[in-house]
């Protein structure tokens, strides 16, 4: 068969079938330990590594035509374009075309019925539905995608965060008419967090002729926010159109073929290491939780008369972390201090470079009249701004880096994990300064032909008027060569001379108004920076604060499984209680050994 007639299997199961037989034998440990929340996560990570198929989540704002290219990359209409779907829609490969609706039945069973795909389609909205699951012989789903259709953005429908946690790629579709704002880099923050492997989609290029410099900017949005993820042009409206006249240079020009080659080997090419990534992390987690309260008990086990000083140990040991949650702590008062001192570092390097600008602004000033090309000085010295701001926002962003290094070098313990602080969208400053107003017009500036000619006229009046005198002593009439001269070049020198002192004018206007714009930009800057810089230390705070509530909790742990290990009073149970735990210690370690193996040479 080809691949046109079968689904092919993405994940290779000679790489994944160790990963899961380690997840069977770490699944009976935590069945065995009472832990039913670390069971729950280990079936959810066991069930991803068995499905041989890659779940590709379509997401985005609405309005940017997720459902279009939905269409377009199963290559038949799943999804419904008009109006709005409030449910998922699922598309599978299947040799033959169907549809199945789950709606909710009596009693909150779910029903599935099975319909004509295009009735499907009209019967999306209907509020019992729970969610349309389609099965497609489309080529795309036979090389062992599943294409999931989020009902909306993550922002507006909390729902499809579950989507997005099953998922092994996600692609995120916004309209290519505009870049990124903070709100939606904030999004993609989180999506990663959920899930790594992620594709941004801008849409609708045919549309919009300037897509190529919204491109280049999301790029640099995402760059600056640590986001390393692909920005693809594209299409739908175009794939489609080329799909149904055959026209492949056209077809070339929706991206769609392009996206769909960057899927094949971007997503489907790493499905094996993304998914032995996730299943290494949740082992070594696992197993961590688990040998904790394991060496408590054995150490009680072995002696129980050391229970008095392990006890103590620990209570010292919970002591020392309750210090941790004080506002005394060491950490605290380094972190007090440490975002006192970036807020003023912040806010003076801010100053010092505005102030620099207004020193360079005033020497272009002085150089000629401010009124010619005021409109690009203008331009010039906002994106002057722009720049000074971002460069402030991205220092700041690495001081607090290290503030939260410093914080962590005052815990007792080595190798405290830091927060990840991501770069706050610092190359959109354009809602940042969206406040200040524009550099105001130059009024001194406005200078007629009707002024100018009155202003030579009262310069030679004067002069026509003296030197006429002078002449008619000499018997000559008041008008003459003389006089008419002389009343040229005064004239000419009285609007050299205005001319000049609007000049002057004009450059004290603009020294002005340029001063006027810092003292907004420095007011409106300073207060967006002490914001973000709170946040910051927020952040930290409460990062660090659950650090020592953790250390309470195993504490708390390791306690508890020792009073109990002190209660056992029959040796016999006790050298048979201390021998399972051994036991399960040394298979905890060798399951570690064995997915870390594995995760350093996913082809193991």
């Amino acid at each position: 068969m080809s691949g046109a007639d079968r689904q092919v299997a993405v994940k290779n199961p000679e790489v994944l079938g160790p990963l899961v037989e380690l997840l069977d034998q770490l699944l009976e440990l935590t069945h065995a330990s009472g832990r039913v929340d670390l069971s729950g996560r280990l079936g959810i990570a066991r069930a991803r590594l068995a499905d041989p198929r890659v779940r590709l989540v379509v997401v985005g704002e609405s309005k940017s035509g997720m459902s279009t290219l939905v269409n377009s990359l199963v290559g038949t209409a799943v999804s419904a374009t008009e109006g709005r779907s409030s449910v998922p829609v699922i598309a599978e490969y299947g040799q033959q075309a169907g549809a199945v609706l789950v709606k909710a039945g009596p009693g909150g069973v779910a029903q599935r019925t099975a319909v004509d795909p295009r009735q499907a389609l009209a019967e999306l909205d209907g509020g019992d539905v729970i969610r349309a699951e389609f099965t497609q012989p489309s080529p795309l789903l036979a090389e062992g995608f599943v294409v999931l259709d989020a009902p909306g953005s993550p922002a507006e429908t909390p729902a499809t965060w579950s989507l997005i946690a099953a998922a092994d790629a996600v692609l995120y579709v916004a309209d290519a008419g505009v870049p990124f704002t903070p709100a939606q880099i904030e999004q993609l923050q989180r999506i990663r967090q959920v899930c790594p492997t992620v594709v941004c989609v801008l849409n609708k290029i045919d549309q919009y002729p300037q897509w190529p410099q919204v491109q280049q900017h999301d790029r640099t949005l995402l760059d600056e926010a640590g986001l390393a993820f692909a920005v693809a042009p594209a299409s739908a409206r175009l794939h489609e159109h080329a799909a149904a006249t055959g026209d492949q240079r056209l077809d070339l020009e929706s991206g769609v073929p392009q996206l769909l080659d960057h899927l094949r080997s971007y997503v489907l090419g790493r499905a094996d290491a993304v998914a032995v990534e996730a299943a290494v992390r949740d082992i070594g987690l696992i197993t961590d939780h688990l040998a904790l309260a394991l060496r408590s008990e054995a150490e009680t086990l072995r002696d129980p008369r050391r229970l008095t000083g392990i006890t103590e140990q620990l209570r010292r040991t919970r002591e020392e972390a309750e210090q941790l949650r004080q506002r005394t702590a060491n950490w605290q008062v380094t972190l007090a201090d440490g975002a006192g001192e970036l807020m003023a570092d912040t806010e003076h390097d801010l100053r010092h470079r505005l102030r620099s600008l207004i020193r360079d602004a005033e020497a272009d000033i002085m150089k000629g009249d401010p009124a010619k090309g005021w409109a690009d000085f203008g331009a010039d010295l906002d994106a002057k701004i722009c720049e000074a701001v971002e460069e402030n926002f991205v220092i700041a962003h690495y001081r607090s880096v290290e503030l939260a290094e410093q914080v962590a070098a005052k815990f007792p313990e080595s190798g405290i994990p830091t927060p990840d602080l991501k770069l706050d969208n610092p190359g959109d400053v354009g809602a940042v300064l969206e406040p200040v107003a524009a550099l105001d017009k130059l009024d001194s500036a406005k200078h007629g032909v009707t002024q100018q000619v009155l202003t030579v006229l009262r310069g030679s009046y004067g002069g026509l008027l003296m030197v006429g005198l002078i002449t008619s002593l000499l018997h000559m009439s008041l008008v003459n060569w003389y006089s008419g001269g002389a009343a040229v070049l005064l004239g000419v020198n009285a609007l050299w001379d205005d001319r000049k002192a609007r000049r002057q004018r004009r450059q004290a206007e603009a020294k002005m108004a340029v001063a006027r714009l810092m003292d907004d930009v420095i007011f409106q800057v300073s207060k967006e920076s002490r914001s973000r810089l709170r946040t910051v230390q927020r952040s930290l705070r409460d990062h660090f604060t659950e650090i020592a509530n953790s250390t309470l909790r195993s504490v708390d742990a390791s306690l508890r499984a020792a009073e109990e290990a002190a209660t056992l009073h029959s040796g016999a149970g006790r050298e048979q209680r201390l021998t399972e735990i051994e036991r399960s210690l040394v298979r905890l370690r060798e399951i570690r050994e064995h997915a870390d193996s594995i995760g350093e040479n996913p082809s193991y």
